[in-house]
């Protein structure tokens, strides 16, 4: 079997300036928040990747990071937030002053596209959203007339992300992995996406059981605590005080340099 240990410093590079990145996991729990902050620290030193599209079919604090730190240009998701913790302070600055890019989204668009690209077609037909406005958000989202039942439906593209990120309970170092009864849509973007990065609390030699095999995946990133301040249950619950202090601290660019310079500096 082929040995996928990685590190951050190549698996950053796989994600293109223009690309489409789906990050794993669940509103605040195991998000690949170390990755993030290793592709972070290489746009601060490089410049790449920029105007990125984030296909998420949550977003919360790992992905309000890449756009205060003015990285992302288009957004599709069905919910941007950290719950019970508050908005997502820079999504909400940018968003309400039109300085990025919302593509409407809902649990069933985003489903709907990742499965036209898993059944190698450009869109997936359905009755979700007729009869609604949200096509009249979405021009892109057309309708097609069933040749069989002549009823109309809506045609949602494919979503193809350019690269994966999901963060692992605990893999092998072949990229079979466990990622808990939590999956999202974590074993759908693996294999909609043309890379796939795992970021894993332990590397094991041997695994029971697994969620995710190492056939879609491309690298593997030993990354203990790589999910805090979100949760990785059951190895660690979120970090309540972290998030609180992220909201009370961030409500616009410079308050957010600030603590951006403390999170990339921090161990």
């Amino acid at each position: 079997m082929v040995d996928k240990r990685s590190t951050f410093q190549e698996a950053v590079q796989y994600l293109p300036s223009g690309g489409t990145l789906s990050l794993g996991g669940m509103t605040n729990y195991r998000r690949p928040m170390a990755f993030v902050k290793a592709l972070i620290q290489h746009f601060k030193e490089t410049g790449e990747p920029r105007e990125l599209t984030l296909a998420n079919f949550t977003a919360g604090i790992e992905s309000d990071l890449l756009v205060g730190a003015g990285m992302v240009q288009r957004v599709r998701s069905c919910y941007f937030g950290l719950e019970i913790f508050g908005l997502a302070p820079m999504f909400t600055y940018y968003a309400n002053r039109g300085e990025i890019e919302i593509l409407e989204e809902t649990e069933a668009s985003l489903s709907l596209g990742l499965r036209a690209t898993l059944a190698g077609v450009g869109f997936m037909p359905s009755r979700i959203w007729l009869g609604t406005d949200l096509p009249k958000l979405r021009p892109d989202v057309r309708t097609v007339i069933d040749p069989y039942s002549q009823e109309e439906l809506i045609a949602f593209p494919a979503i193809k992300p350019d690269v994966a990120v999901i963060h692992a309970i605990a893999s092998d170092q072949q990229g079979n992995a466990i990622i808990g009864k939590n999956k999202g849509v974590d074993e759908e973007i693996i294999l909609a996406a043309d890379k796939v990065v795992l970021t894993t609390e332990e590397i094991v030699p041997k695994l029971e059981q697994v969620d995710l095999i190492t056939q879609f995946v491309d690298c593997v990133i030993p990354s203990k605590f790589g999910a805090l301040p979100t949760s990785c249950h059951p190895l660690y619950q979120i970090d309540g005080d972290a998030l609180l202090n992220y909201v009370e601290q961030v409500s616009d660019p410079p308050s957010f340099a600030t603590y951006l310079s403390r999170f990339l500096n921090a161990d």
